[in-house]
């Protein structure tokens, strides 16, 4: 089964530590008009997600390092408008309750599976997916480092510090990050270096400035304090690549 050319495609994030599945499966989707990355684990899958905004993915149960249910919990709690597929080798009931009530899955497929059925049920999620942005949303372009608001006079370009910032806000439980969690992200970043939680408050600071600069009178605080946590956004941002 073929999918028509014209339409447009999704980005697939698919973790799988079985290095000849993966391949098999990029290939099939990539052929499917979908554009696939795949990784191996979790670790792998937030270094992915930093770098590209992903509308489905599909989540292994059995992963090294952090299991996938465990990970579909964390998705789902950070990007609840998310497509998430698991596909596993877990055939019991009680596995694949949990996959729906504790992991928050779409759909929940065992191996092997059909790889028709797989692009079958990927097209049905992008129907609920595809709907999620609000007129009031702002998309952030990993690419270009631009944020744009509702409003085309809404547009900002961004630092790379400034950008990896929300990113991870973005994709953080409740929108919401430890200071501490924050410095670290920059030493993770072969671009950046660790910095200090003084460095990390002007940083946020000439942010909400440049928010503001654009944001109506009236508009809440983009990025909030939590005291003795660290920052909110309390923005509605959507990735594009």
């Amino acid at each position: 089964m073929q999918i028509h050319p014209t339409q447009a495609k999704l980005v697939v994030a698919l973790v799988e530590d079985d290095e000849l599945l993966r391949e098999e499966i990029v290939h099939h989707l990539t052929q499917n008009n979908f554009l696939v990355h795949g990784v191996n684990c979790g670790s792998g899958l937030d270094d992915l997600s930093a770098k590209t905004a992903i509308d489905l993915f599909i989540i292994d149960l059995n992963l090294p390092g952090e299991d996938g249910l465990s990970l579909c919990k964390r998705l789902r709690k950070s990007l609840p408008g998310a497509g998430i597929v698991i596909l596993t080798g877990k055939v019991a009931l009680h596995d694949r309750l949990s996959g729906y009530s504790d992991g928050g899955a779409d759909a929940y497929l065992t191996k092997p599976v059909s790889p028709d059925e797989l692009v079958l049920v990927l097209r049905s999620l992008s129907r609920r997916i595809k709907p999620l942005n609000s007129e009031n949303d702002w998309t952030l372009s990993l690419k270009e480092r631009i944020l744009q608001g509702p409003q085309p006079e809404q547009k900002l370009r961004l630092t790379s510090r400034e950008k990896m910032l929300l990113v991870a806000l973005i994709q953080a439980n409740d929108h919401t990050l430890n200071s501490d969690l924050l410095c670290d992200l920059y030493s993770d970043s072969i671009s950046e270096e660790a910095i200090t939680k003084h460095a990390l408050e002007v940083l946020v600071a000439r942010l909400r400035k440049k928010l503001k600069a654009v944001q109506s009178a009236d508009a809440e605080t983009a990025i909030k304090s939590v005291w003795g946590v660290g920052y909110q956004l309390c923005l509605s941002i959507n990735l594009a690549n």
